[in-house]
């Protein structure tokens, strides 16, 4: 990803190229497979020119409303410790949950480990884990 952040690449034949300048080896199919796994889209540069660039998430309404909906049924209790935030959930129900949290894409959440019915998400700060504490018992 740091490549196509960092560089117009305009072709798979260029990115190619790159990663293999980078010491990666790859094949016409799989960088098209990867292309693909990626969410990258062309997106048009200053110069009048189509570069690779990756996909934001993009959450519709209809999207939003279910992962709500998903959270809402399997989360029973929320706790916290330090900037850790854990959510209880009903028996294998905790990787649909940490999927919700996941797909919300709020930036304060580092990243998120999900078992059968508990989830770690791991905050930047205790401040934004109480925060995000109160707002997620709010949905109940």
């Amino acid at each position: 990803m740091s490549i196509i952040n960092s560089e117009d690449i305009e072709t798979q034949e260029q990115l190619l190229e790159r990663l293999s300048r980078s010491g990666i080896t790859a094949t016409q199919a799989t960088i098209s497979r990867d292309i693909k796994d990626l969410r990258l889209t062309k997106e048009l540069t200053s110069r009048g020119r189509y570069r690779y660039a990756v996909q934001e998430k993009v959450m519709d309404s209809s999207s939003s409303g279910k992962l709500s909906t998903i959270f809402k049924e399997a989360v029973h209790k929320i706790d916290r410790a330090g900037n850790i935030v854990v959510l209880k959930t009903l028996p294998g129900l905790a990787p649909a949950a940490s999927s919700a949290m996941d797909s919300m894409n709020m930036p304060s959440i580092v990243g998120s480990i999900a078992g059968d019915d508990t989830v770690f998400l791991l905050i930047r700060t205790e401040r934004e884990a109480l925060k995000l504490c109160s707002e997620l018992e709010g949905m109940f």
